[in-house]
């Protein structure tokens, strides 16, 4: 399942995202906003959308089948930011089709943000292809420092775990 997240700034691409989805017979649940509302707020889009990975990724299944996320605001750097409050996100602020692919390959990313603002709709639809197309690369480097960031995610803080 790709959730799908956005506030005022990021709802029209959101919109066009799950057109491309169902083009290319993609399941996906928008989590909102449903409407566009200038006053809404993306972390509550963010938290929602991540908390809904979080408890939907199955790290043993294939990428295709994982559960995944797609956040959109003005900028992907608020989405972003409070996506990654939740234990078990990785998400990422794409610009280009390079760092779509590698924030898979590299840092197994689970939720893609993505700028309503800075970034025309041809190239964020190239990006969200790349992206879910494409796999971690399971290099023991790779998986070592994702590994690192689980077990900081994990720690009480107590300094005794």
């Amino acid at each position: 399942m790709i959730y799908l997240g956005a506030d005022h700034g990021g709802f029209k691409l959101k919109e066009k995202i799950k057109q491309w989805l169902s083009e290319w017979k993609l399941p996906y649940e928008d989590l909102g906003a449903h409407k566009l509302d200038p006053e809404d707020d993306y972390p509550q889009f963010a938290f929602t959308v991540a908390e809904k990975v979080a408890q939907a990724d199955d790290m043993t299944q294939a990428w295709k089948k994982r559960a995944k996320g797609v956040l959109v605001c003005r900028s992907a750097a608020g989405v972003v930011i409070a996506a990654n409050k939740i234990k078990d996100i990785r998400a990422v602020a794409v610009t280009d089709l390079k760092s779509a692919k590698h924030s898979r390959e590299h840092n197994d990313a689970n939720v893609l943000g993505l700028s309503g603002d800075w970034m025309s709709e041809a190239q964020a639809k190239d990006i969200v292809k790349v992206w879910l197309d494409s796999e971690f690369s399971h290099e023991k480097r790779h998986e070592r420092r994702v590994d690192q960031i689980r077990e900081k995610e994990y720690r009480c803080g107590c300094g005794s775990c």
